[in-house]
């Protein structure tokens, strides 16, 4: 597909602005002006894009659009049932609606605090998965991480097979499922989890970000609280590929080529208690051998005095384009795998999620 077929997706704290390229990149449209914009999907299935909007006063809402954002229409709202305690003597209540994904003929969402849940009928309902809700890890190996419960941010759907998928919880894990969500096993040997006191638990680890790798289900890639990593036995266990002394190593977001299963990117920040980036210097880093060697790719980005980073949903491929926003507001794109990039915008708010589309 050529990049002039592409929209670009950019879920901010004020809005969903829309890009699009014909003989250059220009703004297209803006939507739900003025509000957190959390989560943005654009189903490749059905060609509709999904819009998480975080009210202040009215709580958490789903949107969905099957026109390219012309129209709107109001989804249900995944709700925890009544009787439900995040731990006991607390009712569990939706916080934070963090990812969102689809198979052929299934929604799923991934909210704050821990609960996944399932829509069958495109987006009229949704009902909590209580398998993973009532999994015994989570009362006590479950905990907030950068916010102030445990959240489900990563949703990966085996392309082949819809009852197959992997979910990443921060704090929690990397968990999946072979049967649609009737039953979960922990996928986190050789994670490293260096916040917790004890060491080898099954469950307590902050995966950021998950990736698969469509054409083979059973390589993943992960950017961790504690480094980078890959699996090429569908998560049974976990490679340490972080980069030589410690660079690139923390981070939030990752993108995969889905063309090359060795090439994947990183945007490195300093620590979790820093959350700026290496040096003050914004760069993305890329591996071309499956993690064995990383390169920095600085060409176009801000090298001095930069405090910006890039959350876990807000990078993004397609092709050989790629593009990100930061916690500032400024969006760059590269449509060279990421050797030279350009900022589309440096006067937008947080920005959430960054997300391509197809025209």
């Amino acid at each position: 597909m050529n990049s002039a077929d592409l929209l670009l997706l950019a879920g901010t704290s004020k809005g969903l602005i829309v890009y699009a390229r014909k003989s250059r990149w220009t703004l297209k449209s803006i939507h739900f002006k003025g509000l957190p914009v959390s989560m943005v999907y654009a189903d490749a299935h059905t060609g509709r894009w999904w819009v998480a909007i975080s009210h202040r006063h009215w709580g958490q809402k789903l949107h969905y659009s099957d026109d390219r954002g012309a129209t709107w229409v109001a989804a249900a709202t995944p709700k925890y049932p009544e009787d439900e305690e995040m731990r006991k003597g607390k009712p569990a209540s939706l916080n934070y609606i963090w990812s969102v994904a689809g198979g052929e003929n299934r929604m799923w969402i991934g909210t704050e605090p821990g609960g996944l849940f399932l829509s069958e009928d495109g987006g009229r309902s949704f009902h909590l998965n209580r398998p993973l809700w009532t999994h015994p890890t989570r009362p006590d190996q479950w905990f907030g991480g950068g916010r102030d419960e445990a959240g489900i941010h990563s949703i990966v759907i085996d392309p082949w097979d819809e009852d197959h998928l992997y979910i990443g919880v921060s704090c929690g894990g990397v968990f999946e499922t072979h049967d649609g969500g009737a039953s979960w096993e922990t996928r986190n040997t050789g994670l490293k989890a260096d916040f917790i006191p004890f060491h080898g638990s099954v469950a307590g680890h902050d995966p950021h970000m998950i990736r698969m790798f469509r054409e083979k289900p059973e390589l993943l890639w992960q950017q961790n609280h504690c480094g980078i990593y890959k699996s090429e036995d569908g998560g049974a266990n976990w490679k340490e590929i972080s980069g030589p002394e410690g660079f690139p190593y923390y981070g939030f977001a990752m993108a995969i080529s889905q063309k090359d299963e060795s090439m994947a990117w990183v945007i490195p920040a300093v620590s979790d208690q820093m959350r700026i980036p290496v040096n003050e210097s914004l760069v993305v880093c890329r591996t071309e051998d499956g993690g064995k060697s990383w390169q920095e790719q600085r060409t176009g980005l801000p090298q001095k005095g930069c405090f910006d980073i890039v959350l876990r949903h807000s990078l993004d491929i397609q092709d050989e384009s790629l593009a990100f926003g930061t916690n500032n507001g400024n969006l760059f794109l590269s449509e060279d795998l990421g050797e030279n990039w350009r900022c589309l915008n440096n006067y937008l708010t947080t920005i959430f999620v960054v997300v391509f589309s197809r025209a």
